[in-house]
Formats: C-alpha cells, structure tokens, sequence
C-alpha cells in the first residue's frame, strides 16, 4: 500500500538538495521512494494513500554502520580501559576461542540489530565468526546487513585455518546468495593476523564474486611499528603492492596515517571507516578526517563493536566525528553538520557498493527512512533541523523507521523482534559465561 509520510523536516541529503525541506512529504509505493514533494501536491497526487503524520520530527535515510561486530554486544562491557592488544590478547580472545557458537553469534547478532534499529541504524556492516548467524539474525530482524566472509590466520572455535574460514564464508555466502536484506564482504581481520598469501586469497574471491572488502588497518601505531619491523614496510604499503588498495576496500580505523598515504587511498579511490569513539576508548588515536576530507578519500562512520566502544550508538559517532575534526584541528568549520551526516548515510551507501539504491531520500531508492522527533523539551528551540540532529539529538528521539518500505519500529517500539524474550535469552548466556568461568 503507498503510504505518504508527513514530517514537519525532512533532510533528503540527495546531491545539490537544500540542508532542511520544510511541508514536504515522502511516499512509500511499496519497498521504494515514489516521491518526495510539497504536502499540499503530495495529498492531491495521491489521495487514497494512507496518510502518516509525523508532527514535529525530522525525516532522513537509515543511517548505515560502517563497521561493527555484531555479536560482541554479548561482550559489552566484559573487559575495559585496556589498550587494544591486551583487551584483545587476554580478554577477547581467549572469551570469544571458549565461548563463540552459531547459536551465541545468532543472539548477540539480534541483540545488536535490536539496538540499532531503535538507534535509527538501517543497515548493519558486519565483522565476525558463523556468517550464517549473522545473515539469519539480520534477516529475522528485517535490518539490512554486510556479512563478511571473515578470515584470521589462526584456529578458533569457527575455524582451523585460512582455507577453513574462506571455505565456510562462501558456503555461507552461496546459502544466502540472493537475501534482498543482505550484502557479503570479503574481510581480513587485519594486517597482523593475515598472511599475503590470505590476502591474495580475499582479493581474488572480492574480484571473483563482486564483493566489498573490509578490514582493519593502521588503527594502533604498534601495528605499524611491527609491520616495519617484520615485513620491512608499512601495513598500506605492504597492501598496495598485493593489489588490494582500491575502491573495493573498506580500510576501517585508519588512525596513523602520513601524507603520502593520504594521497594514495584518494587516488586508489579508498573508502576509509572512522570509527572516533572506539579509538578515543581504546586510546588508538585520532583519524586526521580533515587532512583526508582535504585530499578527497570518500571517509564514513562506524561504531566497532560493543565489545570496545561500548555504544553502538550512530548519532554519537555522527557527534564525535564533527567535533573531533574541530578540535583537533583548531578549525570549526571543518566536518560541518552536513557533512558528518552524509558519513553516515550516502557516503556510507557508496563504499558498501549500495549508492544507487541508498544512503538519501529520492525517488526510486529503496525506503529506509527514519522518523526522530524534535519534540522533547531538549531539542528545541529548532532553528536548523539538520544541525539539531547532529548537534542535539540522540538516538532515544529515533521514534520510527522503515526498511525497505517495511515499518520495523513505530513509536520507539520494535516490530519485528519480542525484546522480552531476547533479553531473557541474552541474560541467560551471560549467566551461563559469569558462572562458567
């Protein structure tokens, strides 16, 4: 049925568009964007459409996670104030080689859907281990996902070695090859737990079946110091001559980076992932977004995993990352309120290989749209819609989202997934790994 959204702003972020359209409306026509135009020729171009108001709220497109491992939400909290390689060496791995099943990834999967979508997130780019649990959760919750054929050069609970875990991937890629709701990565971990040999592996699999790729790369200055001290380069450099670097990879962090690398992931056409509040949490370092907004290197948002950050929270990353800018550079007009959004919407869309189909409000675009009120008494005065969301508002003024057409919150509350039951699923896990210890 064609439903016609009436907002009081709407923020279509389309190419040349105004910042804020005011008494316009968006219509629905099944899983697509029919139109957006004034209210007063939308009612008259369709009058049998169902009618939603939607008061004083702002409209945007679903705004995409660039990077995140959903199932660590089950992780959230487990071990913090720890520098990265002693967080990962002795405590996330150790808990994830004892504890990570098909079944443990399914429910932090949803667990993590369920926050994002009540955040606003419509489209989940995913990181981890039993690609399959991620698929069915993202699926189940009717959220759009990445799901990465993962890959790291050692044994865990998932996998023996690198031919195991690309072996799994694409048995889990071809099961769900065709899920409207789903996109697949080819994904090395990182520099320092893949070989050349794997990376090769992952870029040739990328090429083979049209795939994005994603990893993390330069995000802690160690990891560049050991790479020039074992493979006699940089992580970047070291890529570059495997033939990795270009606008098929999703370099995720980025942290440590000079000018020459600036200037090469603009000229490869790179897509970098910034990830401000896991780094700042984990004290990695700070992206220089402004020197690569400067050089043209297509950048966007993601929150890492709950493990690490520990908010899977888009409007905080949006906030962060328009700030950071600012103040590490002494220069309040860089990443403006625009800008920071795009981030995390049509930028986004275009790294993940999905611009012509999402990432703003035009017609003939898939309808993930996203309904936040600007009702409560701390987001007004409203002077300026757009700079309101990324300055003021949080997720909790997320009130309703569409996928694909499809209402999957309304009124703050989840459509699609019983929050009851997956929280008392969730604890029970949590039980069983605090007692099991």
């Amino acid at each position: 049925m064609t439903k016609i959204l009436k907002p009081k702003w709407m923020v279509t972020l389309a190419p040349g568009s105004a910042d804020v359209l005011t008494d316009h409306a968006l219509v629905i026509d099944g899983e697509r964007i029919a139109d957006v135009l004034p209210r007063a020729e939308a009612e008259a171009k369709y009058p049998q459409a169902e009618s939603v108001e939607l008061g004083s709220h702002v409209l945007i497109p679903g705004l995409i996670n660039g990077h995140t491992h959903s199932a660590m939400s089950l992780l959230r909290g487990v071990a913090d104030d720890l520098p990265l390689m002693d967080w990962l060496n002795h405590h996330i791995w150790p808990l994830e080689k004892k504890w990570v099943t098909e079944d443990w990834t399914y429910q932090g999967s949803l667990l993590s859907a369920a926050e994002a979508l009540r955040g606003g997130v419509t489209y989940l780019n995913d990181m981890y281990f039993f690609p399959t649990a991620m698929a069915r959760a993202a699926v189940d919750a009717g959220i759009r996902a990445g799901v990465s054929i993962n890959v790291i050069d050692f044994p865990t609970g998932y996998a023996a070695n690198a031919q195991d875990y690309i072996a799994k991937g694409l048995a889990a890629y071809e099961q769900f090859k065709g899920e409207k709701l789903l996109d697949w990565t080819s994904a090395p971990h990182a520099p320092y737990t893949v070989s050349d040999e794997t990376f090769v592996a992952l870029r040739e699999l990328a090429e083979k079946h049209d795939l994005q790729m994603h990893c993390h790369i330069h995000e802690t200055q160690f990891e560049v110091d050991e790479s020039v001290k074992q493979h006699g380069m940089r992580p970047l450099e070291r890529l570059n001559k495997l033939g990795l670097l270009n606008e098929q990879m999703m370099a995720v962090h980025m942290v440590h980076l000079n000018e020459d690398e600036i200037a090469m992931l603009a000229r490869q056409k790179v897509h970098l992932v910034h990830n401000p509040n896991s780094n700042l949490k984990l004290a990695s370092g700070i992206c220089p977004v402004t020197a690569l907004e400067t050089a043209g290197v297509n950048t966007i948002l993601g929150t890492d995993g709950a493990a690490s950050n520990n908010r899977q929270d888009m409007f905080g990353e949006i906030r962060a990352a328009a700030l950071l800018a600012k103040g590490s550079t002494q220069n309040p007009t860089t990443v403006s309120a625009r800008t920071a959004l795009e981030m995390a919407t049509i930028r986004a869309a275009k790294a993940m290989g999905r611009g012509d189909d999402l990432g703003s409000l035009e017609a003939g675009k898939l309808a993930d749209v996203v309904a936040v009120s600007l009702d409560a008494v701390e987001c007004r005065p409203v002077y300026n819609a757009l700079a309101q969301l990324v300055y003021v508002a949080g997720r909790e003024h997320v009130s309703d989202v569409w996928v694909g057409g499809r209402q999957v919150l309304k009124g703050r509350e989840l459509t699609t997934i019983d929050v009851g039951s997956l929280l008392e699923r969730t604890e029970a896990i949590v039980h069983r790994m605090q007692t099991e210890r």
